[in-house]
């Protein structure tokens, strides 16, 4: 199936998150909180598609106005594929970037409508995020985690995008086979470690040996 994000043409399965699919694609798209539901930052507008995504879901209710609920808008770490086709969405980032390229003078009213439509549900999203508490739906470690992972991915597609490496074009996302992610993972540690622990080439599984600055083993 197609998922066009952005303007951009990427792969995706069905049980895939927007949000995941555009991580994967390095298409912009906010989420600081890591994909828990938390921030409203992954605001997508669905242009097309919207029947193959899961219906909206308590969550998404919360914390979306009626209005933006009419013009198509989507947390895309709350909607998930579920049937095949093709999914056209422009996440709120990108309009935000769009609108300030083309037509800035905007700009004013799409801010002052977004921060309207936060506040009408400010008070839903609050007992909203109290009850996921106490019912245990969070794990504040994992959170942290996940934050943390999207500030680091946030910083590497900016520093894609102003090297003049992140620019947009067909992709396609291929899910390999086990074996192959092991051997990936293990090639990107042995990277890591070049040049201070570098394992030996004729056994990746070897024990990595360490030397100082002078070439002794340490």
């Amino acid at each position: 199936m197609k998922n066009i994000i952005n303007d951009r043409s990427c792969e995706a399965a069905t049980g895939d998150r927007l949000i995941d699919v555009a991580r994967k694609h390095h298409s912009h798209i906010g989420y600081f909180c890591g994909g828990n539901g938390i921030c409203q930052t992954c605001y997508v507008k669905v242009l097309e598609g919207a029947e193959l995504l899961s219906p909206l879901s308590e969550p998404e209710k919360a914390m979306l106005s009626d209005r933006l609920i009419k013009e198509g808008t989507r947390m895309a770490c709350l909607a998930t594929i579920e049937r095949p086709g093709t999914i056209k969405i422009i996440t709120a980032v990108e309009e935000v970037k769009q609108m300030f390229e083309n037509t800035p003078h905007l700009l004013p009213a799409y801010s002052g409508k977004m921060g309207w439509e936060s506040l009408v549900k400010l008070p839903e999203t609050i007992a909203l995020q109290i009850q996921r508490t106490l019912t245990g739906h969070f794990d504040i470690l994992q959170i942290l985690s996940d934050v943390v992972t999207g500030i680091g991915d946030a910083l590497q597609l900016a520093i894609a995008s102003f090297s003049g490496a992140g620019s947009q074009g067909n992709c396609s996302l291929t899910i390999p086979d086990s074996n192959t992610q092991k051997r990936l993972a293990e090639e990107s540690i042995d990277n890591m470690l070049d040049g201070c622990c570098k394992k030996g080439a004729a056994d990746i599984h070897a024990k990595p040996v360490c030397r100082n600055g002078s070439g002794i083993a340490a």
